[in-house]
């Protein structure tokens, strides 16, 4: 169904390799790398009577039980474990996450089998978003050293109105201060115009963010990632938060959108109605696309999409192998797939 969309499932702007060789044969690099995935309603078993979860629950409609909350994370840990293994023997430095019921589904993600070795740490705090899902950050502490982190709400006229919050974690990257934003903005539900001017108001909260990181530092290094349930063409990306596809043209308050070059190819991190959408984006400050004033540069992106991550058959092959179409349970892995930047600094 998807074969005149693009047949391309891959995409890494080069090879770490090529990078090494073009830039100085006789230098060495080290990479680092830093991801985001929608992990798609990773709920427990619980019942939360302050959120409306009840779709997650063994009586409820999926028949969500503890054993395929189980199954759930286990594969998704394997995903997070994979996801750059060939570029850094220890995966990814920071993992943004959405789509995550509390912080106990995100810590017994991180105890799993395939994650438990790298002592990933949690950031999360509750949103009050109705479905009851958040966003949340790990870390490995070994590389990101975390020292603040701040919920952003975003406050709407309409006070009925209930979203995600926007997380802002700082830490040390290896001697840079490094800032992230992870963020789930609004959806598109009763359509993208209808919809467009909440995500709009989520893009000038994470620009307000933005702006006051760079208040204080002109040179910070800064990645604001999320499912932003928009394209990086849309205007709440391209104009309200004001990230660019060219790194040249990544200045002042300018920011690189590291995911417009593979969106301009046709390739995606989610599928519908026989389109695909790039909706999981991360986007970097100036200076993480220079290196000026700091250790780390970046180099370049990947949409982590591996063929056991696709539907393989049917009306939907090629599109994300995800835990239920509907109510019918599929035992996959998400709807989205996860996405990271790859950051490189030089050994001397």
């Amino acid at each position: 169904m998807l074969s005149s969309l693009r047949s391309v499932f891959v995409f890494l702007l080069g090879t770490l390799s090529t990078l090494l060789s073009a830039q100085d044969p006789k230098a060495q690099y080290v990479p680092a790398l830093v991801g985001f995935y929608n992990i798609e309603n990773l709920y427990d078993t619980i019942d939360s009577p302050d959120t409306d979860d009840k779709e997650f629950l063994p009586g409820g409609p999926k028949l969500w039980t503890g054993e395929r909350y189980w199954c759930k994370l286990d594969h998704n840990a394997g995903v997070i474990a994979a996801m750059g293994k060939d570029l850094h023997p220890k995966g990814l430095a920071i993992l943004g996450l959405c789509e995550v019921e509390n912080r106990a589904v995100v810590e017994d993600l991180v105890h799993t089998k395939a994650l438990k070795d790298r002592n990933y740490q949690v950031v999360h705090e509750d949103s009050p978003d109705r479905r009851g899902v958040d966003v949340a950050l790990v870390y490995n502490p070994e590389m990101y050293q975390v020292y603040a982190h701040k919920s952003y709400r975003l406050m709407m006229p309409d006070t009925a109105f209930r979203t995600r919050d926007q997380l802002l974690v700082s830490g040390v990257l290896d001697g840079d201060t490094t800032h992230v934003i992870v963020c789930h903005w609004p959806s598109r539900r009763g359509g993208e115009k209808r919809s467009e001017p909440n995500r709009k108001a989520a893009a000038e909260l994470a620009r307000h963010i933005i702006d006051s990181l760079l208040t204080m530092n002109a040179n910070a290094r800064i990645m604001l990632m999320g499912d932003l349930n928009d394209d990086p063409v849309n205007v709440s990306v391209s104009r309200f938060v004001n990230a660019t596809g060219d790194k040249n043209k990544a200045v002042g308050a300018v920011f690189f959108n590291a995911m417009y070059s593979a969106y301009q190819k046709g390739i995606g991190t989610l599928a519908w109605r026989d389109s695909w959408n790039l909706f999981d984006q991360i986007i970097l400050s100036p200076g993480l696309v220079s290196g000026e004033g700091g250790v780390y540069k970046y180099y370049g992106v990947r949409i982590f999409n591996e063929p056991y991550l696709r539907q393989t058959e049917g009306a939907f092959a090629g599109y994300p192998f995800r835990t239920y179409v509907g109510d019918n349970y599929q035992n996959g892995y998400s709807d989205h797939f996860p996405v990271f930047v790859i950051l490189v600094k030089e050994v001397k």
